[in-house]
C-alpha cells in the first residue's frame, strides 16, 4: 500500500481530492496540505509515495514544489491536478508523472494513480528481499545486509515478524531483554539498537523502510520482498520453501502463531 500527499491552496478542492483518495485502495495513508511548506515539512520526516499537487498556490507553486519534494524523495510520483490547462508545458519540464483537469472524478484519478504506481510496488520489493525461513537474512540487490550489531538485527526480524504493525518502544525492549528492568539505563541502551538499525538499514540504502513516529516503529512491508508474506498469501514457491523452520536463532519467534 502507498502513502500519498494531496496539496492544494483552496481546502475545498484538497478536502475533495482526500474523499477520492480514500476510495482508492492502492493508497493506504492520504494526508492533506493547504499550504505547501506544510507539504515539505511533512516529507521530510515522511516516506510519501506519490503527491497530487495544484499548480497554481501562493508561496511554493506546484513546479517548484515538485522540485523541492524530488530533492527529499527523487522516487516521488508527482501528478498535477490543477483547473489550467496552460501549465502542461511546465509540467513536462520538471518531469510529472501525469496532469489532470479539475474538476476530476474518481474513476479518472484512480485510473492515473494505478497507472503511476504500477511499477513501482514490484521494482521496490525487488531491490529489497527478507528471507525468514531458517536463519533471518537480508538482502539488498543481492548483497546481504551486515547489521553492525545482533541486538539491532534482531529488532529488524522483530519488525519484519510483526507484519507492518506498529510497536512501541516497551514492546521492543520486552522482546530483546526479555527478563530487563526498562530503566533510564536500559532506555538508553535501546536508543543505541534503534540508531544502530537505522544506520544500517541508510548506509545500504533502505532507510526508508523504517518508519517511525510517535514513538512507534514499523516496516514498510510493501517494500519487501519477504518469504513470510508470500506464504501468507497462499503463494506456492514459498509454501514450498517452508520446512518447519523459521527465523531461527530467536526464541520469541513462533511461525505457528502467524
Amino acid at each position: 500500500m502507498m502513502k500519498a500527499i494531496c496539496v492544494d491552496d483552496e481546502k475545498i478542492g484538497m478536502e475533495y481530492l482526500i474523499t477520492l483518495c480514500d476510495k482508492i485502495e492502492i493508497l493506504s495513508d492520504v494526508k492533506g496540505f493547504a499550504k505547501s511548506r506544510e507539504a515539505l515539512d511533512y516529507c521530510e520526516k515522511n516516506q510519501v509515495d506519490i503527491a497530487m499537487l495544484d499548480i497554481n498556490m501562493p508561496d511554493i507553486n506546484g513546479i517548484t514544489l515538485t522540485s523541492k519534494l524530488r530533492e527529499i524523495n527523487p522516487d516521488i510520483r508527482i501528478i498535477f491536478v490543477t483547473a489550467y490547462e496552460q501549465y502542461a508545458v511546465d509540467a513536462f519540464s520538471v518531469h510529472a508523472d501525469g496532469y489532470l483537469l479539475k474538476p476530476v472524478t474518481l474513476e479518472v484519478l484512480k485510473n492515473e494513480v494505478e497507472y503511476v504506481l504500477s511499477g513501482v510496488k514490484k521494482e521496490s520489493q525487488d531491490h529489497i528481499v527478507v528471507k525468514t525461513f531458517g536463519d533471518f537474512e537480508v538482502y539488498v540487490d543481492g548483497n546481504k545486509v551486515n547489521f553492525s550489531r545482533s541486538k539491532s538485527k534482531e529488532l529488524f526480524a522483530y519488525l519484519i515478524d510483526r507484519q507492518g504493525r506498529a510497536v512501541n518502544r516497551a514492546n521492543v525492549f520486552s522482546m530483546l531483554w526479555d527478563e530487563g528492568v526498562y530503566d533510564r539505563s536500559m532506555q538508553k541502551q535501546l536508543d543505541v539498537i534503534i540508531r544502530s538499525l537505522k544506520t544500517s538499514l541508510q548506509k545500504n540504502g533502505i532507510g526508508e523502510i523504517l518508519e517511525m513516529q510517535s514513538g512507534t516503529m514499523r516496516v514498510r512491508t510493501e517494500l519487501v520482498n519477504c518469504d513470510l508474506y508470500k506464504y501468507l498469501e497462499g503463494d506456492e514457491e514459498a509454501i514450498g520453501k517452508y520446512h518447519g523452520e523459521y527465523l531461527n536463532s530467536y526464541g520469541w519467534a513462533n511461525f505457528s502463531e502467524r
